[in-house]
């Protein structure tokens, strides 16, 4: 029955990431991937879930005129909010390692904004889980870049990685959205989309 919903609609996932792609198989949803170069850039007066649902807005709207009927086109954005300041991918080496002590002994919010276009309609929504670092040494941090590169991601630390499960401490919300994607809202949504085409 559920499938059955699902499949009346094509799920077109704009993506990357190998963490959203796995997210869709766990997810057991059918899906296309379609990418195009986009560059990240926003308005310097967006605050917080500003800058994500522009972001994912920005690179859905790349696809214009593209769509064909029952298309649902899934576009995303995440950034690490910390000190009312943005931190996105890092640029280099050197660049990780001062965003990771900035992080250190801090509550910081991981905001993720997905946007969901068809023919007719476009739709974004965001999602917030704060997260919480324990002291992270000088010779943690380097460990970490050194093995496990975080250098494609927001904030420069993957929670599944090494560094979630021993630098932290607490998290409020959805840990899948820390990781990329906030399935169980992202989930629902395409429930509706379906049930309303």
């Amino acid at each position: 029955m559920l499938k059955e919903k699902l499949n009346k609609i094509n799920i077109i996932l704009a993506s990357g990431s190998p963490r959203r792609q796995q997210f869709f198989k766990e997810m057991d949803l059918h899906y296309t991937i379609r990418l195009k170069e986009i560059e990240e850039i926003y308005p310097e007066h967006l605050q917080a879930e500003e800058i994500t649902n522009f972001l994912a807005e920005l690179k859905a709207s790349a696809f214009e005129n593209e769509l064909k009927e029952n298309d649902v086109l899934v576009t995303s954005d995440t950034i690490v909010w910390l000190n009312e300041k943005a931190l996105g991918k890092p640029k280099d080496y050197e660049d990780a390692f001062k965003m990771l002590q900035q992080l250190a002994n801090q509550t910081h919010e991981v905001i993720t904004s997905v946007c969901l276009k068809s023919i007719d309609k476009t739709d974004v929504f965001h999602c917030t889980t704060k997260v919480t670092f324990a002291n992270l040494s000088d010779e943690a941090i380097k460990y970490y870049l050194d093995n496990y590169q975080p250098f494609d991601k927001a904030g420069s630390y993957g929670i599944q990685d090494w560094i979630g499960l021993i630098g932290i401490s607490k998290i409020e919300g959805s840990y899948t959205n820390v990781v990329g994607l906030p399935t169980e809202m992202l989930f629902q949504k395409l429930m509706n989309y379906a049930e309303t085409n």
